[in-house]
């Protein structure tokens, strides 16, 4: 065990892992985040606390997450490269760390024009590879990357993402194996709504035998509306809706897609769960956190395991 943390155990066991997200309130109402923790406990294994996601201040993630904690979540916290010389990354994680965080997700960070402060300056001292391979070198070398001994433990499970979906296409499985190369533990994907083209992707990896150094788990979001298949398709990078899922949708009839989002997703899991390399699923219900108990009932993964 390389962190102690459920979610690596679960992975290692070899069970199907679910883990969820939830973004922090734009303040500081604690009882946001413990009102979408109830909605998550029992129906993932960790779930993810963004970090400032789309640039627009939030929450801190180290601060979100030890709630989390206390109300008996596993958080994966997120830490983008964005806002954070390599200095404060590993003070953070050193905060982190002694708060009992376990699982972390490296990230670059949406670009701070996205946000609500576009004239921010970003500081990008590091990428997202990089800053797998320092958190690496802290907890395997017990060393901060200027080489200096780390007085005490640090043990975190290490994960970053993965968009299969960009172009051009062909180099999307070789950044995934830089970033197996700098030590990543686990990766999560892009949410999918393209299967077949996810299937090409997940092909590559298995023959390039990515998925036997890293546990990937694959990206879901259940679509609530036409309107926002519509949305994505046309405005996130990264994202492909085939035409016939969102017609899918259009014929559920007024009153009944998001019913009929919550029965794709499911089928979605389900099918994802066959793939060979996949060792989970990451549901980004994105303000439906209602709903999660529900998709993941459908998809026949509860109960899930118990932590030990």
């Amino acid at each position: 065990m390389k962190s102690g943390s459920n979610l690596e155990r679960l992975l290692e066991k070899g069970e199907f892992v679910v883990t969820g997200e939830l973004g922090p309130p734009k303040g500081t109402d604690v009882g946001v985040v413990r009102e979408k923790a109830s909605m998550l406990k029992d129906n993932v294994d960790a779930v993810n606390i963004t970090d400032n996601q789309t640039a627009i201040v939030r929450m801190s993630s180290i601060a979100a997450a030890r709630i989390l904690i206390d109300e008996g979540l596993e958080p994966n916290m997120q830490m983008v490269a964005r806002d954070r010389n390599r200095i404060a990354m590993m003070s953070d994680l050193f905060g982190a760390n002694a708060l009992g965080i376990r699982n972390m997700l490296c990230l670059s960070g949406d670009h701070q024009s996205f946000g609500n402060h576009p004239e921010a300056k970003n500081v990008f001292d590091i990428d997202s590879i990089q800053m797998i391979y320092m958190v690496k070198t802290m907890r395997d070398e017990h060393k901060v990357i200027c080489g200096d001994e780390i007085e005490g433990d640090f043990k975190m499970f290490i994960g970053a993402a993965c968009n299969p979906f960009a172009d051009p296409f062909r180099y999307r499985v070789h950044r995934l194996a830089k970033k197996v190369e700098a030590g990543v533990d686990f990766i999560q994907t892009q949410c999918i709504y393209d299967m077949k083209r996810f299937k090409e992707f997940m092909k590559q990896v298995v023959d390039m035998g990515l998925h036997e150094r890293c546990k990937i788990l694959a990206g879901v979001t259940p679509l609530k509306s036409v309107g926002m298949a519509r949305y994505m398709a046309a405005n996130v990078s990264g994202i492909i809706i085939p035409e016939e899922m969102i017609e899918r949708l259009k014929g559920a009839g007024k009153g009944n897609v998001a019913s009929e989002g919550m029965k794709i997703v499911s089928e979605q899991i389900q099918e994802l769960s066959e793939i060979e390399g996949i060792a989970g699923v990451h549901l980004m219900a994105i303000e439906w956190e209602h709903r999660v108990h529900e998709i993941v009932e459908m998809a026949g993964l509860l109960p899930r395991p118990k932590a030990e």
